[in-house]
């Protein structure tokens, strides 16, 4: 039913300009704020250097861990679990070397919990061993 005869009916409008501005204010915005987020960190480029082998190996300390949590110092099984006991077959291992100021190197299986890894670490800060590294695969035979 129309009530007002004669007046035709106005359509209504949706005012675009306020919705394009608001639209404009969250482009700018965003580009402000990615323009810093930059992932160089994933990209870098080492540097390069001739070394020579050096003339005299160090000492060796090599510990094993295996996925079950058991140790082995330089090829044999230790029954010590725990950091203070594999500290001291480590310096006993040194002793019995003669030599002084050991490398300790770290072999420990992929499934070995991150415990038993940090006994390892544990272990060589209490023998007063600094030198402590990581053995590993290289993954191009793969």
């Amino acid at each position: 039913m129309n009530f007002r005869k004669g007046r035709s009916r106005e359509e209504p409008e949706i005012n675009l300009i306020p919705f394009i501005d608001v639209l404009l204010v969250i482009v700018i915005f965003l580009m402000v704020t990615t323009t810093y987020s930059k992932f160089t960190a994933l990209q870098v480029t080492l540097p390069t250097a001739d070394a020579q082998k050096a003339l005299e190996q160090p000492f060796e300390i090599n510990i094993a861990v295996d996925a079950q949590g058991r140790y082995a110092v330089n090829n044999s099984r230790i029954a010590a679990r725990d950091a203070q006991g594999l500290a001291e077959q480590m310096q006993a291992s040194l002793k019995a070397s003669g030599k002084s100021d050991p490398v300790v190197i770290i072999n420990a299986d992929a499934l070995a919990t991150h415990q038993t890894v940090i006994n390892v670490l544990e272990a060589a800060r209490i023998a007063g061993f600094p030198k402590v590294t990581f053995a590993a695969q290289s993954s191009a035979g793969k």
